[in-house]
């Protein structure tokens, strides 16, 4: 029997450990785990320190107001390693964080394994993050093809062990009927608060032009249902099934992340969009991008394809006028929309090319 700390610090996150918990358990159903996380790695048997709920802060301003939470999470986080003492420690995502973490295991618990599961994308922004990933972990597992080349151009190893969310939207596929598209526009605005409540209004607010279509609002785990209300009118439906809306949907409108790739692996025609504080300065910034990212494009569909297969309204491009725009050339430009959908079959092919089965990769048991 090994013993297990797994971190994860968002709601994707969560999701994506709990799977891989019982991925590896299959191999070792022994197997004791413990970690930071939400209700998934729970429900597949890990003993939580922390709920992510309490961790999810994203972007500079955020962590600068939340500071105190985050000195107390990674005191948590720490206390907790020294108590567990894991033969493995695996991190999932969340670098500012689990970067720290790996640093205190390293030094502290030298006789820790530490795998980096779904590392920081740092082919795309904070390139100088690969030597310390590199230096602090014993294995990384990518969850993007190109990865592997990444990391080896630079005399680093990265094994692709495929991609967890073309496999849930796989399983989803499987136990699902075909859907039927029906006219309404799905409103994905983001797994933590503060992006639902920078998002969803001017999300409703263009989606209410269109005439015709009804609105469908996906809800976020651990966001309750009455944070949403207030934004909706009569009529408007909130939905726990993302994955059911959106194969419904005739059209979605987005917030920038892993959403956008399952919405894109679920055949829906879509428009990305991302709010940040002082909108623009970073009109500014994209401008001149390439002296600020190592890459043309800001959603992993538009990274994927290497094209902007996906209109991304980012920062002053995220006003009600703009996402009313890109909403109604999705619904009316048929060559648009067919283009659209033969680059995600392209994405499609590319994430399920061979990989590594994860339980071959893990350490030797005793």
């Amino acid at each position: 029997m090994a013993k297990y700390f797994i971190i994860a610090g968002e709601a994707s996150g969560d999701q994506h450990a709990g799977a891989l918990m019982e991925q590896i358990s299959l191999r070792d159903p022994e197997a004791h785990w413990a970690g930071l996380g939400g209700d998934r790695m729970a429900s597949a048997g890990c003993r939580l320190y922390q709920d992510y709920r309490q961790m999810a802060y994203m972007g500079f301003v955020a962590v600068l107001r939340n500071l105190g939470k985050v000195r107390s999470n990674l005191r948590i986080a720490r206390e907790a390693l020294l108590s567990e003492r894991p033969d493995v420690l695996i991190l999932v995502d969340y670098p500012s964080f689990n970067l720290r973490i790996a640093a205190y295991c390293r030094r502290h618990l030298p006789q820790t394994r530490i795998i980096y599961y779904i590392p920081p994308k740092v082919w795309a922004w904070k390139s100088w993050r690969i030597h310390r990933i590199a230096r602090l972990c014993d294995q990384v597992w990518g969850i993007f093809p190109f990865e592997t080349d990444y990391y080896a151009r630079r005399g680093y190893q990265c094994t692709y062990v495929g991609n967890p969310t073309a496999k849930a939207i796989d399983a989803y596929l499987q136990q699902t009927p075909p859907c039927t598209r029906e006219a309404m526009i799905a409103l994905l605005p983001g797994s933590r608060p503060a992006e639902v409540s920078s998002c969803l209004p001017v999300m409703l607010e263009a989606a209410r032009r269109i005439a015709g279509y009804r609105i469908e609002v996906t809800a976020a785990p651990g966001i309750e249902d009455g944070f949403y209300t207030p934004y909706m009118r009569e009529g408007e439906t909130l939905s726990r099934h993302t994955y059911d809306t959106v194969c419904r949907a005739t059209a979605a409108v987005v917030n920038s992340g892993t959403a956008t790739l399952e919405t894109a692996l679920l055949g829906c025609p879509q428009v990305a969009v991302y709010q940040i504080h002082y909108p623009r300065l970073m009109g500014m910034i994209r401008w001149a991008q390439p002296l600020f990212f190592s890459i043309r494009h800001f959603t992993l569909v538009n990274i994927l394809a290497e094209e902007e297969l996906i209109a991304e309204l980012v920062a002053n491009d995220f006003t009600a006028d703009r996402i009313e725009q890109a909403l109604r050339r999705l619904l009316t430009d048929e060559a648009y929309k067919k283009y659209m959908l033969a680059g995600y079959e392209h994405i499609s092919d590319l994430l399920h090319t061979e990989h590594a089965t994860i339980s071959d990769l893990l350490p030797a048991r005793n």
